[in-house]
């Protein structure tokens, strides 16, 4: 963070070119952020005591460390962290303690949308402190009325994971509205979302252009997430994919809100689908968003063998990038774009643009 923000841009960019240098494609230029308040999303770890909570991460020694004025928050986010930790101590729920495995309170997810609306996650050991947080939950939301959503997550394990497989709606409201370059993407609670909306207009923009330029009317998304890329694209049949029935049931309400009705989401692996699909239905274009993990071996080769023109590519993971498309000859890089999703750190997006040679 000590780094003026020109240089950080300047070093993702020569780690970019340099791990993509072999295919030779033309750069657009690179989309920067806002270096400070960017963060939509605030994932605080819960420490300190009953009577004074931090709202934060961790420290060596399993303590909590407060970072409700932390920089990266938009400064309206930031002012709802003095509540929300003020809550934790009138609804008493304890804090959960690291060293000693006692306590109930993990964390507090907040998820900002561009409106200023807000969702809250209380992720919690047990159902026990349900209760007291649906009694004073009137307080909080007369104290924080931007808040639309809330919810309780639990999670019983002892293990570094952000939430559990239960969550329970506390408000009758139970998604949020995330209304993203004229799309309004509905974000259920355990839905994947990008934690930079501004660039993450921009990254949508862009693949949209080169749907665009492809003429590409058939589409899968596969990694889809809530349906962004699908929904922004343009092309006039899409197919989303995605494991989370969380995520999927929030593109199916987006597609209904916004009149795609063309527009299908399916919940599964989207390389077992995508083998299981093709070639009867193979498309004009295809979207894969995936983890830092990349696609794999399997989806790589059957990209690389099938007949689809075009794939954009949009990675989190230049690394994996490079290895995906190693193994996917066959496919040529045309474009390729630095998204900087995320100031002061070394991590960025790359979208890239591939045709079939």
């Amino acid at each position: 963070m000590g780094q003026p923000y020109d240089e950080q841009l300047a070093a993702k960019e020569r780690h970019c070119r340099d791990l993509l240098a072999a295919h030779d494609p033309h750069w657009l230029p690179t989309v920067a952020s806002t270096p400070e308040g960017f963060r939509t999303k605030a994932k605080m770890v819960v420490g300190g005591s009953l009577d004074a909570p931090t709202l934060g991460i961790l420290d060596a020694d399993g303590h909590g460390v407060d970072l409700r004025s932390c920089g990266l928050y938009p400064a309206d986010l930031r002012a709802a962290f003095p509540a929300l930790a003020d809550f934790v101590t009138r609804a008493a729920i304890e804090p959960y303690d690291v060293p000693t495995r006692r306590g109930e309170l993990k964390h507090v997810l907040v998820t900002q949308a561009p409106d200023g609306a807000l969702m809250v996650r209380f992720v919690l050991r047990s159902q026990e402190p349900v209760a007291r947080i649906r009694k004073h939950l009137p307080s909080l939301l007369v104290e924080l009325p931007q808040v639309r959503v809330v919810a309780a997550n639990i999670l019983p394990e002892h293990k570094a994971v952000l939430e559990g497989a239960l969550e329970i709606a506390l408000t009758e409201q139970q998604s949020l509205t995330m209304d993203v370059a004229g799309v309004p993407l509905h974000l259920r609670p355990r839905s994947f979302f990008q934690t930079n909306t501004a660039v993450t207009a921009e990254l949508y923009g862009q693949a949209r252009d080169w749907v665009a330029a492809t003429g590409a009317r058939t589409l899968w998304d596969l990694y889809c997430g809530v349906g962004g890329f699908a929904l922004h694209a343009g092309a006039a049949h899409v197919v989303g994919v995605e494991t989370s029935e969380e995520a999927v049931a929030s593109a199916r309400a987006t597609a209904a809100a916004t009149g795609h009705p063309d527009a299908r989401f399916v919940a599964a692996d989207a390389t077992t689908w995508a083998l299981a699909s093709a070639p009867a239905e193979a498309p004009d274009l295809v979207v894969v968003n995936p983890p830092r993990r990349g696609i794999g071996a399997d989806l790589a080769a059957w990209l690389d063998s099938s007949d689809v023109p075009h794939v954009v590519y949009s990675s989190c993971n230049a690394v994996s990038l490079a290895a995906d498309l190693a193994a996917m000859p066959a496919l040529a890089v045309r474009e390729a774009r630095v998204f900087d999703m995320f100031p002061q750190t070394t991590h960025y997006e790359v979208a890239v643009l591939l045709e079939r040679v």
